[in-house]
């Protein structure tokens, strides 16, 4: 009965097959999570996307990266689990949604909180949903019945715990402040929300005058409007120019307030002119210094960017108009001294993309130097976490030691509102800086407190505003796991195993969840930290939204598939932490990169397909491991164990851009191209039958063991193959996914084997090289000389004559001594004489020696002692002289010397090539019609040698050389070097057909 035989379609379909796994492994939860499985846990929390957010190429480097290692990991038997989620983006969606308001004609306080965080979770549904589809058209593997939001039920509980506690322990504070203001979203953002940009701007130079009449100093800004908020004006007090001035003062022009003059050594004396305008609101260097010296505090700002009241005739003016009318009014009194070009930094929100403006404002605090030398103390007595590349440790830890006290509220009503309840019934109904207040996990626990301080009738309101962000973001390795509750969950997967995120956003999210998992769980969150780079534009620049130089990655999964696009990104990585640059065509919306990876994946297909109608219907379990004995076979047993052991050594090591480097080589090259090659005649009906079994195995061992360690990068291809080569039941299946990962086997690897295989592929693609370039017909054999010295190499030849023969169609093998040629090219009629010469010579001395010996052997005892003379001589003329051929031809050579040996007569009319010492002979006559080769390689030499001419003219020409970019010279001199070669490899040819 003949077996049925499994097989794939002709052509691989990456789109029907994608969206089948994908569908599969999730309405089948392959991937979800079990705590009471046991063995070792690895479990990695995603980095969360704001809801807001749609699928850039960043989000599809950043996942793939993930999934490999979570796939990797689950398929090395351990505890797996990848925790998914999203963020609620509270800057994001509050900024959107007031953009549709305003569009409507409204505002949020127009609408209500209420009516306002309908809309915000309505958009959370929509948004959310778009996000969380693309990351499954990457086939992330995560547990999605453990899904979470920062806003949900228990991860909203845990934010409530986390603040509770840090106020009771003293580490959360209510105080004013001076914060970074967004006048934009009219929120305070964090210092790390704030993106310092270089800009053109101006210096404006001032005098404020004495107020006894005496003089005046001088004073220079970037900020005019900022003076209408001048305490005073600082000089340093070591400054000679100055320091009789200090404790006089100065009438500040405009609002003639009377302001002093002192002394701080903060002043640097060699900067302008040395005397600094002090606006303790509105500048955090000035805010420190007037609380050194007790200077009043004067907010001129409004939260809107506008002037306030506090500017006289400036009021309710925007903050950059009331720049321009400052400045006027200045010079318009005489005040202005001059204004100057200057280059500086400005810092902008990192959400509003305006300039920030340091604003007094009365927020809610975190004391951050606790919980950061509580870290620190983790990072330096116990290297916690490991970062990789090890180069970003320092910058971690450097940003710990500079963090200041951590602003946590925001002006916003979409985020977690915070848990603290003010007694507005002790300020007549208002929120105030002053108004009492309580902090509690729940409105009920609130009123309790709020009775038994202020009594019955007490009024509570809820503090409007909510928690930054990174808040929420800090809690997530273990608040995700159920914290504060003591979950099965927390107990296995927690601490995390790595994180993996980029390096702009070690300080926003990294060092906040290692301060808080410090102080909440007195463990790091996470072991290691893998710190990956950004994918580049096909010109090596950043992606923004701002340049508009975006990839699209579902433009490129549409167009070759998920697999080839995850497999580019990690293919491309050269070195953990490395940027990488994706070719891209913006054109066409083509990606050459991505193409090369959908023809690997093509590659496969068809080798497997090859693979499978080979096997007679059988599963590499079916037909069994196989015992290698022919050469081919321990050669790719060799090269796959070899493999498997590179390949685990960079995943365990993050050299996952290694890794799929590695696979490509060993998949494309030595399994595709070489070996299947190497077995095709074994597979033949009439060929040995055991030869054939040993070949089926080996294809079977090796195909189902490649799919393993591909599986990882590209899964849904290694999924679809490996369920039709092992032939897996319709109604239930087993999945690749939970397959075991190959595992080396050190008996297996044969080094000497592999180095002696890559010499025979070396010398068949010669070979096949010289064919092509004499245009020797495919099906034409030839005959083929492979000279060498190395004895050792003439044996690794003569093992694989079988398959240089095959491969390379060669009829007629001859592997010789390159010395022997030689020998053998002297004149044939001297050598002819001088042998029988010699021969002659040989037998005369043997004559006269044999009668020498008799007359000596009748001497007693001398007899004897010649005979042993005779024989170790004998000996050792023989190893000196004849066991080499090099030896005979030396010996040959001090009787007959010859005036010269020339070439074989093979050479003449022969095309030659060269491995490393190995000379390779095709003899063409008879094969090719040598006239029409010697035209085309003639014709081909004009064409270089003009080249050369045209190139060599450019590059003499001055005029050129001077006045071209460097890099156009330096183009045309590699494009000289290379005409150059061009044409001495095809002088060569010619002078091999003369």
């Amino acid at each position: 009965m003949t077996a049925t035989i499994p097989n794939l379609p002709s052509l691989y379909d990456p789109f029907s097959t994608e969206a089948k796994w994908q569908k599969f492994w999730e309405d089948n939860q392959v991937y979800k999570a079990d705590p009471n499985k046991g063995g070792e846990p690895y479990c990695i929390v995603i980095p969360p996307p704001n809801v807001t957010g749609s699928l850039h190429m960043g989000h599809a480097f950043e996942s793939a990266l993930i999934d490999t290692l979570v796939r990797y990991h689950r398929m090395q038997g351990r505890n797996t689990l990848w925790l998914p989620g999203t963020d609620h983006a509270s800057i994001a969606v509050h900024s959107m949604l007031e953009k549709q308001l305003k569009k409507e004609g409204k505002t949020r306080y127009e609408l209500g909180r209420e009516k306002f965080l309908e809309r915000a979770w309505q958009w959370k549904a929509e948004s959310e949903g778009t996000i969380l589809n693309q990351l499954r058209r990457l086939g992330v593997s995560v547990d999605w019945s453990r899904e979470r939001f920062t806003l949900d039920e228990g991860l909203s509980k845990a934010v409530v715990e986390a603040f509770t506690r840090l106020y009771e322990e003293g580490l959360i504070y209510r105080g004013e402040y001076l914060v970074n203001w967004c006048p934009a979203s009219q929120s305070a953002v964090s210092d790390v929300e704030v993106e310092n940009q270089e800009v053109n701007g101006n210096l404006w130079h001032f005098r404020y005058p004495l107020t006894d009449g005496s003089g005046f100093v001088e004073v220079a800004t970037t900020r005019p409007e900022t003076m209408l908020g001048d305490t005073a004006v600082a000089v340093n007090p070591n400054d000679d120019r100055y320091k009789h001035l200090i404790g006089k003062t100065l009438t500040l022009p405009i609002l003639q307030r009377e302001i002093p003059i002192i002394g701080d050594e903060f002043v640097d004396p060699t900067f302008g002119t040395g005397c600094v305008k002090i606006t303790p609101a509105h500048d955090p260097n000035d805010f420190d210094m007037g609380k050194r010296h007790n200077l009043p505090l004067i907010n001129i700002m409004n939260k809107d960017g506008t002037l306030n009241a506090n500017a006289g005739e400036f009021q309710a003016q925007d903050r950059f108009v009331a720049r321009k009318n400052v400045v006027s009014r200045l010079e318009a009194d005489g005040f202005l001294v001059k204004i100057e070009d200057y280059k500086h930094t400005v810092p902008y929100s990192d959400r509003g993309k305006v300039p920030i403006e340091p604003l007094l404002s009365t927020q809610w605090f975190v004391k951050i130097r606790p919980l950061a030398d509580n870290t620190l103390e983790f990072l330096d007595q116990q290297t916690s976490p490991e970062f990789v590349p090890q180069r970003w440790t320092k910058v971690y830890r450097d940003w710990l030691v500079k963090l200041k006290d951590w602003c946590i509220s925001r002006q916003l009503w979409w985020g977690h509102q915070i848990p603290a309840w003010y007694a507005i019934s002790e300020t007549d109904g208002q929120i105030t800086d002053n108004t009492p207040f309580v902090v509690a996990k729940s409105e009920t626990e609130a009123w309790n407190k709020a009775k038994s301080q202020f009594g019955e009738n007490v009024k509570l309101e809820q503090d409007p505003d909510v928690l930054d962000t990174w808040f929420s973001s800090g809690l997530w390795p273990f608040s995700t796991l159920g914290w504060p509750e003591q979950t099965q969950d927390l107990a296995t997967y927690y601490p995390t195993t790595t994180l993996v995120t980029g390096f702009d956003i070690i300080f926003f999210w990294v060092a906040r969840m290692t301060m808080m998992a410090g102080h909440f769980t007195q463990q790091m969150p996470f072991q290691t930290v893998y710190i990956h780079g950004l994918v580049l534009d096909e010109k090596g620049q950043k992606m923004s939204k701002t340049k508009g130089n975006g990839i699209d990655p579902l433009l490129l999964i549409d167009k070759y598939g998920t697999d080839a696009l995850r497999y580019t990104l990690i293919r491309e990585v050269a070195g953990a932490g490395q940027d990488i640059r994706l070719e891209y065509d913006r054109k066409k919306d083509e990606s050459a990169s991505v193409e090369a990876s959908r023809n690997f994946a093509n590659k496969l297909w068809n080798a497997a397909r090859f693979v499978m109608m080979n096997l007679d219907g059988q599963t590499p379990q079916q037909l069994g491991n196989p015992v290698a004995t022919e050469l081919s076979d321990r050669w790719i047993i060799s090269r796959y164990h070899q493999v498997v052991k590179q390949t685990t050594n960079y995943i365990d090591n993050y050299g996952l851009g290694e890794a799929a480097k590695g696979l490509y080589e060993f998949i494309w090259g030595d399994f595709c191209d070489q070996y299947i090659e190497l077995v095709k005649s074994r597979l033949q009906a009439d060929a040995d039958r055991v030869s054939r079994r040993v070949a089926q195995q080996t294809l079977g061992y090796i195909l189902e063991g490649i799919l393993k360690l591909l599986h990882p990068l590209m899964p849904h291809i290694t999924e679809e193959i490996w369920q039709t080569l092992t032939q897996q039941p319709v109604d239930s299946p087993q999945t690749l996914p939970l397959q075991i990962y190959p595992q080396v086997d050190a008996s297996l690897i044969d080094q000497g084997l592999e180095e002696q295989f890559e010499l025979l592929i070396a010398t068949i693609r010669t070979i096949r090289n010289l064919r092509a370039e004499a245009d020797i017909k495919p099906g034409v054999k030839v005959t083929a000389n492979l000279q060498t010295e190395s004895e050792k190499e003439r044996e690794i030849l003569t093992a694989g004559q079988f398959y240089i023969k095959d491969l390379a169609k060669v009829e007629t093998l001859t592997i010789t001594d390159k010395q022997e040629n030689q020998t053998v090219a002297a004149k044939k009629p001297q050598r002819g004489l001088k042998t029988i010469g010699l021969i002659i010579v040989a037998i005369v001395f043997g004559r006269l020696g044999l009668a020498a010996g008799n007359a000596i052997d009748d001497i007693p005892i001398v007899g004897t002692f010649f005979e042993i003379v005779g024989f170790g001589y004998t000996a050792w003329f023989v190893s000196q002289n004849l066991l080499t051929a090099q030896a005979r031809l030396s010996l040959w050579s001090r009787f007959f010397p010859q005036r010269e040996l020339e070439q074989p007569q093979e050479s003449e009319n022969a095309i030659a090539g060269v491995i490393g010492t190995i000379q390779v002979l095709i003899p063409l006559s008879g094969v090719v019609d040598i006239e029409a080769v010697r035209a085309k390689l003639e014709k081909s030499l004009s064409k270089a040698e003009a080249e050369v001419q045209s190139l060599s003219t450019r590059l003499n020409n001055p005029s050129f050389v001077d006045r071209a970019r460097a890099d156009v010279v330096q183009g045309a001199r590699e494009a000289l070097a290379e005409a150059q070669k061009q044409a001495e490899i095809l002088r060569d040819r010619l002078k091999g057909l003369s």
